[in-house]
């Protein structure tokens, strides 16, 4: 990209993740601020205290497991892996910077709701003793989503193998759904915290694929120069065109 693309874009990402934040900020408020004490929303209390009744020795250990799998070490291990992998398996750095800038954005915007909404954890004992942040929204759910689902999207995209890509997609899909039922069964957060978390995810995802790949309902909005458009499949998958 030129010098002058590049501002452009960090300015169009800088706008699209302040009103992420905006968003997210806006939902926090009223979760803590209005809706507090309401029935419908602290109903969601039983979902925690129900999970902490059930709860078992190789449960807990798998829940340890999930929950690792959105921690902020394995994100990043996992983001430096993958990212890696696509620029030299497709000799682009697109599809890279697409979950990059997903994951970092997200990451960015969960920062800065957390200063702003001080949720407390779930009132049931929690698994996880010391955690620095508040409870909305959960990071863990967040991070899994941008990274995994923007995977998921990447194989849709990208491999033309049926079999191959449903079955990577299915495994993609379903980390973000175990890391979010992790949190819950550990006592880390509440349901409203890890669907919340879900749209920082999905939203910083959206701006990713429309800025950095032309793809998804901000296409045509963002795409900032002709360059940025639906690239070509991953070369390690040219062979398999009969396989649509």
């Amino acid at each position: 990209m030129k010098a002058r693309v590049v501002a452009k874009t960090v300015g169009v990402i800088a706008v699209l993740l302040a009103l992420d934040y905006l968003l997210l900020l806006g939902i926090g408020l009223l979760l803590t601020k209005v809706f507090e004490h309401d029935s419908w929303l602290t109903s969601e209390n039983h979902i925690n205290t129900d999970l902490a009744h059930h709860r078992t020795s190789s449960l807990n250990d798998a829940s340890n497991i999930g929950s690792g799998l959105g921690n902020t070490a394995a994100i990043i291990g996992a983001l430096l892996v993958v990212a890696i992998a696509l620029a030299v398996a497709m000799k682009k750095l697109r599809p890279s910077m697409f979950l990059v800038v997903a994951v970092s954005g997200q990451a960015l915007v969960f920062l800065c709701v957390q200063f702003a909404v001080k949720r407390p954890r779930p009132h049931v004992h929690r698994l996880d003793s010391g955690i620095p942040t508040s409870s909305y929204p959960s990071g863990h759910t967040g991070a899994a989503t941008a990274l995994f689902v923007g995977s998921a999207l990447l194989v849709a995209w990208y491999v033309r193998k049926r079999w191959l890509r449903t079955l990577a997609i299915t495994a993609f899909l379903a980390v973000p759904l175990v890391v979010a039922i992790s949190r819950l069964y550990r006592g880390a957060h509440h349901l409203s915290d890890v669907l919340a978390a879900y749209v920082n995810g999905g939203v910083c995802l959206a701006i990713a694929a429309g800025l950095i790949l032309g793809r998804g309902p901000l296409a045509r909005f963002c795409q900032l120069d002709g360059d940025a458009h639906d690239p070509q499949e991953a070369p390690v998958t040219a062979g398999a065109a009969g396989h649509r």
